[in-house]
C-alpha cells in the first residue's frame, strides 16, 4: 500500500461508542439499585443508545464510503458483503452491534410495563442489548487490530510516524479491550459480589471467564505491556463510575423500600485483575518460547494463584473491615429493598461458605476452567493478531 498512512475517523468513533454504552450501563445499574423506576429515556439509557446510534452511523457510513468511493486497494482489504457492500470486519460487528441494541430499547419498555422492575441483569431484553454491546466492543477492538496490521503495509511512511500511529492504536486498543473486559465482568458480577469471595464458586467464574479475554487481548497486540493496560482500563473505569455516580443525589421511587438514602449507590469495586494481570504479562513474555499448552498451563496456574490469594483477603478486607465502609471501597453501598439490619450484611453467610474438601474440590474445577479459557483465549488471539480486513 502506498500513501501516508492514518487513523480513520471512524476508529474514534467506535471505542468512543464503546465507551458510552459501557458507563451507560453501569450508570443504568445504580439507577435500578438506588432509584427503581426507570423509562425508556432515562438518562442512562440515553446514553446508551448514544453510543449505538454513533457506532451504527460512522461504521454504516465507512461501509457505504468503501463501497461507492473506495480505492481498489481499500476494497481488497475488505470482506464482501451480500456481494456487493464492502466493509471492515470490525464494522460489520458494530452495525450489528447497534441494530441490536436500539431493537433491544422498545423490547425493554415492553418488559418493565409488562412484569416490573428486572430481578436479575440478564432479562431477555438486557440479552439483547448485552449481545450488541458486545458486538460494539468487539467491533471496536477488530477495527483497531486491522488498522494497526495494515500500518505495516505502508513502506513509504518515516519510522517516527509510523511509532506515534503504532502508540496511539495500541493505546485505542487497550481502552476497547479494557470496556469489553468491564461488560464481561458485568454480566457476571452476580456471582462475583464480595459475599461469594470464600467460596469456590467464584473462583471457578472468575477462572473460565477473564483468562480467555486477557489472554487473546495479550496474543492479538504485540506489547509487553498489553494485559496489565486492559485491566488497566477495566480498572480504571469502574473506579471512576464508583466514585463519581454516588456524588450525585438519588432517591428510592419503588416500594418497598427498607433501606433509606439520598445519594446514589455504588455499582461494585472492581476486582483487582490488575495485579494477577501484570504477573501474566511477566510471565508471558519470559516464557514466550513455549509452545501455548505448555504456556497455557504456567499462565493458568499463576492466574488463579495470584487471583484467588489477592480476592480471597481484599474480599474478606471489602467485606468485614469497618475501614471498608466509605466512600472509597463502598462496601456500605446497599439496595434500597434490602433490610440494612441484615445480620450477614457485614459478614459470610454460612451458605457461601464450604468445608475444606469441598473447597479444594472446586479449586481443582477452578484450575481446569482457568486452563481451557488460557488456551481458548492464546488460541483466540493468534487469530485476532492475523486480521487484515
Amino acid at each position: 500500500m502506498q500513501g501516508s498512512p492514518s487513523i480513520p475517523v471512524y476508529i474514534y468513533a467506535t471505542v468512543f461508542a464503546s465507551f458510552c454504552v459501557i458507563t451507560g450501563l453501569i450508570w443504568d445499574i445504580c439507577w435500578h439499585i438506588s432509584i427503581g423506576r426507570d423509562g425508556l429515556l432515562s438518562p442512562p439509557h440515553l446514553v446508551i443508545y448514544l453510543g449505538a446510534v454513533v457506532a451504527g452511523l460512522f461504521s454504516g457510513f465507512e461501509i457505504l464510503r468503501r463501497t461507492f468511493r473506495g480505492s481498489v486497494p481499500e476494497k481488497a482489504a475488505s470482506v464482501k458483503i451480500w456481494g456487493f457492500f464492502y466493509s471492515s470486519l470490525g464494522s460489520l460487528f458494530c452495525v450489528w452491534g447497534a441494530l441490536s441494541m436500539l431493537v433491544s430499547a422498545p423490547f425493554d419498555d415492553w418488559w418493565h410495563n409488562t412484569y416490573g422492575l428486572d430481578v436479575t441483569i440478564l432479562s431477555p431484553p438486557h440479552t439483547v442489548l448485552v449481545l450488541g454491546i458486545i458486538g460494539i466492543q468487539f467491533g471496536a477492538m477488530i477495527c483497531v487490530i486491522a488498522t494497526k496490521n495494515q500500518l505495516k503495509a505502508f513502506k513509504p511512511a518515516s519510522f517516527e510516524l509510523r511509532k506515534v500511529l503504532d502508540k496511539k492504536l495500541f493505546r485505542l486498543f487497550a481502552l476497547s479491550a479494557g470496556f469489553l473486559l468491564t461488560i464481561w465482568f458485568t454480566l457476571l458480577s452476580e456471582e462475583l459480589g464480595r459475599m461469594q469471595t470464600h467460596s469456590s464458586g467464584y473462583y471457578i467464574f472468575a477462572s473460565a471467564a477473564f483468562p480467555i479475554l486477557l489472554m487473546a487481548a495479550g496474543r492479538a497486540v504485540s506489547h509487553k505491556w498489553t494485559v496489565t493496560a486492559v485491566a488497566g482500563v477495566y480498572t480504571f473505569l469502574m473506579l471512576a463510575t464508583f466514585w463519581i455516580i454516588p456524588l450525585f443525589p438519588a432517591e428510592p421511587k419503588l416500594g418497598p423500600i427498607l433501606n433509606h438514602f439520598d445519594h446514589y449507590q455504588g455499582y461494585q469495586f472492581p476486582l483487582l485483575l490488575i495485579i494477577p494481570a501484570f504477573v501474566l504479562d511477566r510471565l508471558r513474555n519470559h516464557y514466550a518460547y513455549q509452545n501455548d499448552w505448555k504456556l497455557a498451563l504456567i499462565l493458568a496456574t499463576a492466574f488463579l494463584l495470584v487471583f484467588l490469594v489477592v480476592q480471597w483477603f481484599f474480599g474478606a478486607f471489602l467485606m468485614e473491615s469497618p475501614y471498608a465502609r466509605n466512600w472509597v471501597f463502598g462496601s456500605h453501598y446497599w439496595y434500597f429493598g434490602n433490610n440494612p439490619d441484615w445480620e450477614y450484611r457485614y459478614k459470610y453467610a454460612p451458605w457461601n461458605l464450604e468445608s475444606t474438601p469441598d473447597f479444594l474440590k472446586g479449586i481443582g474445577i477452578a484450575f481446569l476452567a482457568a486452563l481451557i479459557s488460557t488456551r481458548i483465549g492464546l488460541a483466540w488471539g493468534n487469530w485476532m493478531h492475523k486480521i487484515q480486513r
